[in-house]
């Protein structure tokens, strides 16, 4: 048996984990010839339902309304699931393996020979609004960082760089510099994960399972299948609810009232301007704000390649949208650039490889559009930190 393949006989159930590399031709092989030689009653795969609909139904991408994704404010967990793919997928370019081609084998494999599927791992939107709401404003920033960096990185492990993925040591390596560089995203990516996966394979039906996860989550896995294990006692499975994970934490007071104060102080340097100087004074801090803003939000856009109509939107639309925390800038920036240049069918149909490379996602009109979203507003954001400073000291 492989070093990546291990047997656990747990409460008088065997369950075999096998820890893939996500872009590995050998983690392919394996997994189909556990499930052969095993026959097992069960298989769990480290996979989602909507990531095997989109894995599965590659076309459905055609049916993506972006304006809808944009007006219920989805653009930005869209552009970080598409970066996150980018980064698989080019890891995969070299080996000739699609990500997630073993957890597909697995599902086939058990198909084959009639054996139940189950899905163990969390909902991906999930996962990534848990990661952004327990980041504080500086590790949101680092997060940000790392998902620019994935998306547009060009390093391309070879087939033996991937294979070592799958070996623990290199694996604790790499989880502890995520841990001491982001914590709580480690917490949600890796430990919650574990926790997550593990209960969902103990919940499952069966004396005899395999569970096809990733290297990353094996050890963590094992652990918490042991725990439940010794809180079995005659088939009772306490603890293995995990409806907590599932929950998206609700902002913090201070992160609530950031988006107000802002605003307010802005309003008020104006007013106090007003009665401190005058009219006058008040008007000059007025237009130096909306050019602060606006400027910032337009270049965002300008840096997009985007349409002049869009970039004239941005200008305009940065003041409105700052005094307004229920819309970002990229909520009409976005809209019009969908409608002046809306996506084609061809565009969906090369997403999968466009987000591959920074020309590509400049070229897909889908990428294109949620840049646009996300720079845009990013620049209004930082317009607005850079002119407080400005508007403080012209209203005292």
């Amino acid at each position: 048996m492989s070093d990546t393949i291990k047997a656990l006989e747990l409460s008088g159930r065997r369950i075999v984990l096998v820890g893939t590399a996500h872009v590995s031709r050998e983690s392919v092989d394996e997994v189909a010839a556990t499930i052969r030689d095993e026959a097992p009653d069960g298989v769990c795969v480290e996979l989602d339902e909507a990531r095997w609909r989109s894995m599965s139904a590659p076309d459905a991408w055609e049916k993506t309304d972006i304006v809808k994704v944009i007006k219920e404010g989805r653009a930005f967990l869209l552009l970080a699931n598409l970066a996150l793919s980018s980064f698989q997928r080019r890891m995969g370019m070299d080996s000739g393996v699609k990500p997630g081609a073993e957890m597909v084998a697995a599902i086939r494999a058990a198909e084959a020979a009639g054996i139940p599927f189950g899905f163990c791992d969390r909902d991906v939107q999930t996962t990534l609004r848990r990661a952004w709401g327990k980041s504080n404003l500086w590790n949101k920033s680092k997060l940000l960082a790392q998902l620019v960096a994935a998306a547009f990185s060009n390093e391309k492990p070879d087939a033996e760089e991937i294979e070592r993925l799958k070996v623990r040591s290199e694996l604790d390596e790499m989880m502890g510099e995520l841990a001491d560089y982001l914590p709580s995203v480690k917490e949600v990516l890796i430990d919650e994960r574990d926790r997550y996966i593990a209960s969902k394979i103990w919940t499952m039906r069966g004396e005899r399972l395999v569970a096809v996860i990733g290297a990353g989550h094996a050890p963590g896995v094992e652990a918490w299948l042991a725990r439940f294990a010794e809180g079995a006692p005659g088939g009772d499975t306490p603890g293995t609810d995990v409806s907590d994970l599932e929950l998206v934490p609700p902002p913090g007071l201070l992160a609530r009232s950031a988006g107000w104060l802002v605003p307010a102080l802005i309003v008020g340097f104006i007013a106090l301007g007003f009665f401190t100087s005058g009219a006058e004074a008040s008007l000059r801090l007025l237009l130096r704000w909306v050019a602060l803003n606006g400027t910032l939000a337009a270049i965002g856009s300008v840096l997009c390649l985007s349409h002049p109509l869009t970039v004239l939107v941005s200008f305009a639309a940065a003041p409105i949208a700052t005094l307004n925390p229920l819309v970002a800038v990229g909520f009409f920036s976005g809209i019009v650039e969908a409608w002046l240049r809306k996506p084609q069918v061809s565009d969906f149909q090369t997403l999968s490889t466009d987000v591959s490379s920074l020309k590509g996602f400049y070229r897909n009109k889908v990428t294109h559009i949620l840049l646009v979203f996300f720079l845009s507003s990013l620049g209004g954001a930082l317009g607005n930190f850079i002119a407080l400073p400005f508007l403080a000291g012209g209203a005292f």
